[in-house]
């Protein structure tokens, strides 16, 4: 009997250090979150497993966990949904979500993409909004475009940008980034919350929504 109960005290040890609470939503567990309103957590209508992510190109966790997002997208073929969510104390990163909105719909979104990239990577010198005005002329200088004098002369641009950051107040969003694994029928918050806020665990996040998904039943839509 004894070494049927130290048996037992092992293997969930063994358990406690593979951290199921990382995968526990895709277990069927409840996820730990703020969130008012998880109609919004689901991938689009074509696609089985999604990353939705809401930053501030301002935010210095946001610039750590930017590339990460975007290797673990290409890694498991899974779609990666940005929303911007410019925080009102860093006031230049409303307008830098503007540029950004510019070139992906104008332009190119993978030029969009790394212009996010180049911003994050940028963050030191940027804390106002000349910093960013000259940032940007250089950027585009270097990558052989021209914006126009006014950038967005209807405000269409920053209504995206703003019709975001209200996606995300109504989310109840407290964290940036928040970083969110979704599924037709789950999701797993792995940065949002003080139980859940590291980026790094994406990666098993998604693995293990990918592998629930093969086997989820199709989507019932109303």
């Amino acid at each position: 009997m004894r070494r049927m109960n130290l048996a037992t005290i092992l293997a969930l040890v063994v358990i406690g250090f593979t951290s199921p609470s990382l995968r526990a939503q895709f277990l069927g567990l409840p996820a730990h979150d703020d969130f008012s309103d998880t109609s919004v957590l689901h991938p689009p209508d074509d696609v089985k497993v999604g990353i939705i992510v809401f930053e501030d190109l301002g935010c210095p966790a946001c610039a750590f966990a930017h590339p990460l997002e975007s290797q673990v997208a290409e890694k498991y073929h899974v779609t990666l949904l940005r929303h911007d969510y410019p925080l009102a104390y860093h006031v230049w990163t409303f307008e830098g979500a503007v540029y950004a909105r510019y070139l992906e719909d104008k332009i190119n979104p993978k030029l969009a993409d790394a212009f996010r990239s180049d911003v994050f990577h940028s963050q030191a010198a940027i804390s106002s909004k000349d910093d960013l005005h000259q940032f940007v002329q250089r950027w585009v200088q270097k990558h052989g475009q021209k914006l126009p004098p006014v950038l967005d002369p209807t405000g269409t641009l920053a209504a995206k940008v703003q019709a975001d950051f209200d996606l995300g107040v109504r989310l109840h969003i407290t964290h940036t980034p928040t970083i969110v694994v979704v599924t037709r029928n789950n999701y797993q918050v792995v940065c949002g919350s003080e139980a859940a806020n590291d980026p790094t665990q994406l990666d098993a996040v998604v693995r293990a929504a990918v592998e629930q998904a093969k086997s989820a039943p199709p989507a019932k839509h109303k």
